[in-house]
């Protein structure tokens, strides 16, 4: 499921590349145009009434030509700013779609292992580590990602023994992530490995420090680790989303 986002995420990397590349199009023809504006005032001061109207008519067509592609240009430019805009909501819309599906499988983990072992039993511990879970994850949810880090990384002290630990410190790496703090994303990431690496929480680790590899440039790094990890994992739906990852990169 953090696949997901993270490739919608390149999406939108991809999209705001192109509008910068349009954008210094545009500037560039602009430029031609002032240049183009220049010749033509040169010709027309030096000729006066007798010059030869046709080399300036010829300017003058080439000036229009180059407004009505600055023009269809700046349009372009428009118009993937819009994308770029619907392409972000609706990769909030399906964050918020995933991340609701997803709580509602660590929820039922987090019944599960509240459930008492004889009907009636109080199970108060329990139900404080649930409560303490959701609420850094609701933290998480809202974008307040220094609030997530610490109340994750409080969950950790307290309940260093829980099932949902490798849940906890996957979060944290991606609160970090959504710092843009990669560095520390990455190390949280390789707590998850060297603490729980049999834990289904494991794939997805590797892909996040993958995406924070390439974060910070290291996209050899990054294509290192989607590699590991299709070989480590290969039946984990992190892999899948690893081919894909490796087969842009490889493009890029």
């Amino acid at each position: 499921m953090p696949a997901a986002a993270q490739l919608f995420e390149d999406n939108d990397k991809e999209a705001r590349r192109r509008i910068e590349a349009l954008r210094q199009q545009v500037q560039q023809m602009e430029a031609g145009q002032a240049a183009l504006n220049e010749r033509m005032a040169k010709l027309d001061a030096a000729a006066g009434a007798a010059a030869d109207r046709s080399a300036i008519l010829e300017l003058a067509s080439q000036i229009e030509a180059m407004r009505v592609e600055i023009s269809r240009m700046r349009g372009q430019v428009e118009v993937l700013g819009n994308q770029g805009d619907t392409a972000a909501s609706r990769q909030k819309d399906l964050y918020l779609d995933i991340d609701t599906r997803l709580r509602k499988l660590e929820q039922g983990r987090e019944q599960q292992a509240a459930t008492p072992e004889k009907p009636g039993a109080p199970a108060p511990a329990e139900a404080g580590e649930a409560r303490a879970y959701q609420a850094a994850l609701d933290q998480f949810k809202l974008g307040n990602y220094p609030l997530a880090v610490s109340a994750m990384q409080g969950f950790l002290v307290t309940y260093p023994n829980s099932s949902l630990a490798p849940n906890a410190q996957y979060w944290v790496g991606l609160a970090y992530s959504g710092q843009r703090d990669y560095k520390q994303a990455i190390a949280a990431q390789q707590r998850v490995l060297s603490a729980w690496p049999e834990d289904a929480k494991a794939p997805d680790a590797l892909l996040n420090i993958a995406s924070a590899q390439d974060a910070l440039g290291d996209r050899r790094g990054a294509q290192r680790t989607l590699e590991g990890l299709t070989v480590k994992y290969p039946n984990s739906p992190a892999a899948a989303s690893a081919k894909q990852r490796l087969a842009a990169l490889s493009k890029r």
